[in-house]
């Protein structure tokens, strides 16, 4: 992974976001999951300079990670970070974007597809939960399962290098001798965070009030891929075909030997696929 390009900062309706700024063309933002320690430079870093070669890229931390602001949220949480990206995206002059999301932040990505729909291009979502059911439920620890992760983490004696990584390849990784050690610390590190442990110590939710997306997905008029693990730890391929059914222009791609991350696990597989679609999307639309 290379090094993180500038950190730069910018208001997103009151909230002051960290992003990455590189490249030049199409807007496409990366937003990244909602992992312990996750940033969108530790889950896009592998991946988003292939990307720049012809796309300006924005790497967004999402609000209460990275070094975005660690402010409560209420209300619905997905209608939040959508309006909030949305008044990001003011901010930086940018009309319209396409998305390419990892989990926690394919959701935001999805919300703000329905609830702002000329703000969004085409998406790419990777292990996102939007529904709370699908067609093995219940769903594995009810849904729960990235929340009880990071409850163990924070929990007993704190944070650990070694938590850190049986989290990781536990649940995010297919390939647990793959994991790079840079990547394991950016991890860690960015967990120790005392907003972040603030966060996590709370006894009631910090993070908004849950939403079920059911009816915005139905909405959605996005061109949406839907790219997943075949051995995500999460769901399985199951759940994004249904997705991809219950979205207007749905479309679905597994990928094998890779679990939750699999734009860092295999990024230049992910890059071909990703990137054919982005590019098959904006062709249709020069031609129309």
């Amino acid at each position: 992974m290379t090094r993180p390009p500038e950190s730069r900062f910018a208001d997103g309706g009151g909230i002051r976001y960290h992003y990455h700024d590189l490249g030049s063309g199409r807007d496409t933002v990366f937003l990244h999951g909602g992992g312990p320690g996750c940033t969108a430079w530790s889950d896009f870093g592998p991946v988003a300079p292939l990307f720049a070669a012809d796309r300006r890229c924005l790497l967004v931390d999402i609000q209460q990670y990275g070094t975005s602001e660690k402010s409560r949220i209420s209300g619905p949480m997905w209608d939040h970070h959508a309006a909030k990206t949305v008044a990001l995206l003011d901010t930086l002059g940018v009309e319209r974007a396409d998305f390419v999301c990892n989990s926690w932040g394919g959701t935001i990505a999805l919300n703000l597809a329905a609830k702002y729909p000329d703000r969004a291009g085409a998406l790419v979502v990777t292990g996102s939960m939007p529904v709370f059911y699908g067609p093995l439920a219940p769903l594995p620890e009810g849904g729960r399962r990235g929340r009880n992760a990071r409850d163990v983490y924070y929990g007993g004696e704190g944070p650990t290098r070694e938590k850190m990584r049986r989290l990781i390849t536990g649940l995010e990784w297919y390939d647990p001798e793959a994991l790079p050690e840079e990547t394991l610390d950016m991890r860690y590190q960015q967990s120790l965070d005392p907003g972040e442990r603030e966060l996590a110590a709370m006894s009631d939710s910090p993070r908004g009030e849950w939403q079920d997306l059911t009816a915005e997905l139905g909405q959605i008029q996005s061109p949406v891929l839907f790219a997943w693990g075949m051995q995500d730890a999460f769901l399985t391929p199951d759940y994004p075909l249904m997705l991809a059914r219950m979205v207007p222009n749905g479309n679905l791609h597994v990928m094998d030997h890779a679990s939750h991350h699999l734009q860092e696990e295999r990024p230049h597989e992910f890059y071909s696929v990703v990137t054919g679609f982005l590019n098959s999307v904006r062709d249709k639309v020069v031609a129309a």
